[in-house]
């Protein structure tokens, strides 16, 4: 059992038995929280209930479940497989499996028991869809007897003129945990891997530094490959914009987009106010990413400028704050594979890469002041007060004819590994059920 924990008497469903379904699994049966995990996967698997068994013991990227669980010298863990009622028992927790539905409404949770639900298929993934869709909503889980439903995705509201339900909130655990009203919230996103570890690689520095002074920020996710892409190559689907998803995720380094830098306003409402860029790189890796944070700060000085042991030290203290080893720091010099199943880190800061440059940066007073007066005519407000600004400026060097101001800009480069499979997501979406799951006890 996974840090003493009580199991309680719920049941927990899982809609989806893809890489973070599945994942999912292995984390709940590992940890034995919940007295019964219910699978949906809507639709047959191989021959018999025992592929599927196969199918959920054996893991090209982690291995075998029983090896992931004990070591190598362990023994299969999977027992008691009955195909005609979908149930087997997996390191001693019930499953049951569930073969005839996709659509939410329709898979019956009620009739099971189940009043939590994860849904890891990444196809519903807009709160403001009605239960009754014909093509199915996350909303559907309710409908089915569901209580609150977590989705192991960002939200992706196709309506643009809608916005998200005050019902609905994007959590990451140990950032925004106070922001979950039990009451309140029935749909919950977990965002995604990417945003995980970029909110932790941002937070500290929004603490230390304050938003005020983070001038902008962009980041690059070097990606391990998921299914959403080919093996081979393939044909365009018709009227596909992106071409690159048809081509072998085996042979290419692939560009891509993330979502990242808007999940992350809604994880850190400070960031919609700071610039901020997000790219994504998908390479041929079956799990292991890194992002690449990219961080202009407004400087105190340029005699003692923000250094890499400064930055450094603020997530060496950081990392004693966050709850449950979800920031580390390290010294080491690694490469992805290391990074592979390491419990519950949202980002591994690799410390011996990050670096800094300061520079003067030189502003044209005017140019700025004028600017301010076009905002302030534009304001409701009307608080700029333009002369007031200009005797001010006067007053900073009243011979410089051209009114030039140097500000001392430092930029930082972090780097921060995490597992975006099993190893960081998953075991933090698990700490995330487990969480909302006894609140819903309370």
């Amino acid at each position: 059992m996974n840090g003493g924990e009580k199991p309680i008497p719920m049941k927990l469903g899982i809609n989806g038995l893809g890489r973070i379904g599945k994942l999912s699994l292995w984390h709940h049966v590992e940890r034995r929280y919940f007295t019964e995990l219910v699978v949906n996967i809507g639709r047959e698997v191989g021959m018999s209930l025992e592929d599927l068994a196969l199918f959920i013991e054996k893991d090209s990227t982690y291995g075998a479940l029983h090896h992931y669980l004990y070591g190598c010298k362990a023994q299969r863990v999977i027992e008691e497989i009955d195909d005609r009622e979908g149930t087997l028992r997996v390191n001693g927790v019930p499953v049951r499996v569930l073969r005839r539905h996709r659509n939410p409404a329709d898979i019956g949770w009620r009739d099971h028991g189940v009043e939590l639900v994860v849904d890891a298929t990444g196809a519903f993934l807009d709160p403001t869809v009605a239960a009754d869709d014909p093509k199915g909503s996350v909303r559907g889980h309710l409908a089915a007897g569901a209580k609150k439903v977590i989705v192991s995705a960002p939200f992706k509201i196709k309506d643009k003129a809608k916005e998200i339900p005050p019902d609905a909130l994007t959590t990451v655990i140990g950032i925004n945990d106070a922001d979950y009203d039990p009451q309140k919230h029935i749909i919950v996103s977990a965002a995604s891997c990417t945003t995980t570890c970029l909110a932790y690689m941002v937070k500290p520095l929004l603490d230390y530094f304050g938003a005020q002074r983070i001038l902008s920020a962009s980041m690059t996710t070097v990606h391990a490959s998921t299914p959403s892409q080919q093996v081979l190559d393939r044909a365009p689907k018709a009227k596909a914009t992106d071409l690159r998803k048809s081509r072998s995720v085996f042979n290419n380094i692939i560009l891509t987009t993330t979502g990242a830098a808007k999940a992350l306003g809604l994880v850190i409402p400070e960031m919609k106010r700071i610039g901020f860029i997000a790219e994504s790189v998908r390479i041929p890796t079956s799990t292991g990413s890194l992002i690449i944070l990219v961080v202009l700060i407004q400087d105190e000085s340029m005699k003692n400028p923000i250094n890499r042991e400064r930055i450094n030290a603020v997530y060496q203290a950081a990392q004693e704050h966050f709850p449950e080893g979800y920031l580390r720091y390290t010294e080491e010099q690694n490469v992805s594979s290391d990074i592979i199943g390491f419990p519950k880190a949202a980002a591994v800061i690799e410390g011996h890469e990050t670096h800094t440059r300061t520079a003067a940066v030189r502003f044209d007073l005017d140019h700025i002041l004028s600017v301010c007066a076009v905002l302030s005519s534009e304001s409701d407000t009307g608080s700029f007060d333009v002369d007031e600004a200009m005797k001010n400026a006067d007053a900073l060097d009243p011979a410089n004819k051209q009114r030039l101001i140097e500000i001392p800009v430092t930029q930082a480069v972090i780097y921060g590994w995490y597992d975006n499979e099993l190893g960081s997501y998953t075991n933090m979406l698990g700490d995330n059920t487990v969480r909302i799951a006894k609140s819903m006890k309370n």
